[in-house]
């Protein structure tokens, strides 16, 4: 197995479900986290290792396995594995690459990278992609062969559902960190309290299953990760314990999966009562971009681009949470015909700047 994101929630856990199924980690990547990632070499025994930034290699314990660096370090590593599965649980634009390289060389692509459908979709052959996340996990274990009306997602809500509208724009990162009902990494959270990371998903499901009708839901429990409404009238739903080990188990063999206790079952007599929500586009102001996302996906490049330097920003207390919707609806608005030029991924690179320099101006 090829590991991309090695020391993020994902790669912990993808690791914890890799040594349960006895697969073998061949290689490792991670960004700046070196102690944990020496402790993983140290319990694992990759044969190759690729870190982002060439200063951290003298803190490496590498024990004799060969590094790589940087993002062309990590496509390399790619290249020169043997193993047959890439799982991609790199956060961020820096994730495309990773996935594309995989691809080219036919290996088996486990994807938690979002962004990798968001800004490239497009030209992706989502065929050979099996997805990391609970929502489109649930999506896939419902779908069978009857014809699909609407394809649902649910969301939690984040950080402010339960704060008025009028006082989320004002609020600091302090705030936006406190997810009701778990803990995540900073951007990840950001976004589920903008709801960008819902529109992420509403993307990959555009091409993980090739339909339009998508919608999403607040579902505050998170016990309910997606649901399928058939063409017959009837409404199917996927009942989960909130844990990624579940997807991930499926993602790493289907086979050893569907016959081993993964994750801990749901107690049907004690499940909080199940309600939905619509999403509220004055407390989610960027979830007016979700009809022009699934019309026009190829903004979701100026979507990933801006948010990114958006949340980064609020991150260092340089802009309140109410900046975040405003320079993302700003850059759609500023580049809406421009991402029509795309058409490699020369094309997204070069959008992405354009996207990113534009929005630190706003800033």
């Amino acid at each position: 197995m090829i590991l991309l994101g090695s020391t993020g929630s994902i790669g912990v856990n993808t690791l914890i479900m890799a040594q349960k199924f006895n697969i073998k980690v061949e290689s490792l990547s991670a960004g700046r986290n070196i102690e944990l990632l020496n402790s993983q070499i140290a319990k694992y025994r990759p044969k190759k290792i690729a870190i982002i930034h060439e200063e951290d290699i003298h803190k490496l314990t590498p024990q004799g396995a060969k590094i790589y660096v940087g993002n062309e370090g990590i496509c390399e590593m790619i290249a020169e594995s043997s193993s047959s599965l890439v799982v991609n649980a790199i956060v961020g634009f820096g994730g495309l690459d990773p996935t594309l390289t995989a691809l080219k060389y036919n290996k088996k692509l486990a994807l938690a990278n979002k962004e990798s459908l968001v800004i490239g979709g497009w030209m992706i052959d989502a065929s050979k992609i099996i997805p990391i996340d609970s929502e489109h996990f649930g999506l896939w274990y419902l779908s069978g062969s009857r014809p699909i009306k609407k394809l649902i997602i649910t969301a939690s809500g984040g950080a402010f559902r339960d704060i008025s509208s009028k006082e989320i724009p004002t609020k600091k990162p302090i705030d936006a960190l406190k997810h009701p009902n778990w803990k995540m990494g900073k951007k990840i959270t950001i976004d589920s309290a903008s709801m960008v990371n819902k529109l992420f998903e509403i993307l990959e499901a555009k091409w993980l299953f090739r339909y339009d009708e998508i919608e999403a839901y607040i579902e505050r429990s998170s016990n309910i990760h997606a649901l399928i409404e058939f063409l017959d009238g009837s409404l199917v739903a996927h009942f989960a314990t909130p844990d990624m080990k579940l997807p991930i188990a499926y993602a790493l063999d289907t086979l050893q999966a569907k016959n081993t206790p993964v994750i801990d079952g749901i107690d049907i007599l004690n499940i909080p009562p199940i309600k939905f929500e619509p999403i509220d586009i004055k407390k989610y102001p960027l979830w007016e971009l979700k009809e022009s996302l699934i019309k026009n996906p190829k903004l979701g490049i100026v979507l990933n681009a801006s948010n990114e330097i958006a949340v980064e920003y609020f991150l260092n207390h340089k802009i309140n949470f109410g900046n975040i919707s405003s320079i993302v609806l700003k850059s759609i608005e500023r580049f809406d015909r421009e991402v029509n030029r795309v058409q490699n991924k020369n094309d997204i690179s070069e959008i992405d700047k354009e996207v990113r320099e534009f929005s630190k101006s706003l800033i």
